[in-house]
């Protein structure tokens, strides 16, 4: 009887620091080849309220943000978080452009920002047709420049909108505002192919999903369709998404960090002791996958090459 009591107790502690540390679970052995079996989640630093936005930046440091705090925050290796940039109005999904200037989203504000080579900072877009933006999202941009962005009614009042639908916009290099989809319920994060022939967008709210869409010559999209579901009944949803240079999506998403497959198929998910609402590839190599967990950022080396904005 000592004997089962001891075990248990074993068992339980073993439970509790496997817990702490977070965990991988496979759903194909296809997951292996991507994130080693030893492979750890490491907590670089926390004390946060909801972070959000990571990126890479090319001289070996990662910006992020916490939307509830108005300001952008650096992380270096053997330096620890600093105030990047005070940011009014709050922060969310963050990106480069393809000169290296910093776009951000200033959701509190109803726009994005570009940060330009003198540290100024300026509005590019907050408005479509005369009319406020909800609450930016998330950005991405493409090859020849274009500005891809989520829309979405998180944290604006029914009575303060001034649109009735929740968008997918393009901001061409030359300033011209396209809305691409307007059917989402809360469109979220979004990610090319590495071929950029595919836009990837999640619906957050209720749909649980990712949508893929044909991107045509002029940037504009067609062919929506269902990529991945992707409920399961466990905290968090399809948020922050990133693809690598095969092509396998890496989300945000109930339970963790899925790994998906360009045919769509879910070949495990990276869990980290927080639910994670955004990651984004880093380091020298392209091999470390950043995560943005509530209170905490996370990483773990993986076996796959991610694609980084102004680097790759």
């Amino acid at each position: 009887m000592v004997w089962l009591l001891v075990f248990m107790l074993v068992l339980t502690l073993v439970t509790a620091v496997s817990a702490d540390q977070g965990s991988l679970v496979a759903e194909s052995p296809e997951f292996w080849k991507l994130v080693p079996k030893d492979a750890k989640i490491e907590k670089v630093a926390g004390d946060f309220q909801f972070l959000e936005g990571p990126v890479w930046h090319k001289e070996g440091f990662l910006l992020f943000s916490d939307t509830h705090k108005e300001a952008i925050f650096k992380w270096e290796e053997g330096k620890g978080v600093s105030i990047y940039r005070k940011v009014p109005g709050n922060t969310n999904g963050q990106t480069f452009d393809n000169q290296g200037r910093l776009i951000t989203v200033n959701y509190g504000m109803h726009r994005l920002i570009r940060e330009w080579p003198d540290g100024k900072v300026a509005p590019i877009v907050s408005e479509y047709e005369g009319k406020r933006l909800n609450t930016t999202n998330d950005v991405v941009v493409k090859s020849d420049g274009s500005v891809y962005f989520t829309d979405p009614t998180y944290g604006v009042k029914p009575e303060d909108r001034e649109l009735d639908f929740q968008g997918v916009y393009r901001l061409s290099p030359y300033g011209k505002l396209t809305l691409l989809v307007n059917d989402f319920d809360q469109p979220n994060g979004l990610a090319f192919s590495p071929d950029e022939k595919t836009l990837y967008v999640a619906d957050s709210s209720r749909r649980l999903h990712i949508r893929a869409f044909d991107v045509k010559p002029d940037g504009t999209l067609e062919n929506g369709r269902i990529f991945i579901e992707m409920r399961t009944g466990e905290p968090g949803g399809p948020d922050g998404l990133k693809v690598d240079t095969e092509g396998n999506v890496w989300t945000t998403g109930q339970g963790g960090v899925w790994v998906i497959d360009k045919t769509g198929k879910h070949l495990g998910s990276i869990k980290p002791p927080e639910t994670p609402a955004n990651c984004a590839w880093g380091d020298a190599d392209g091999k470390t996958l950043y995560m943005t967990a509530r209170t905490g950022l996370y990483r773990i080396r993986t076996n796959a090459v991610g694609i980084r904005p102004w680097m790759d």
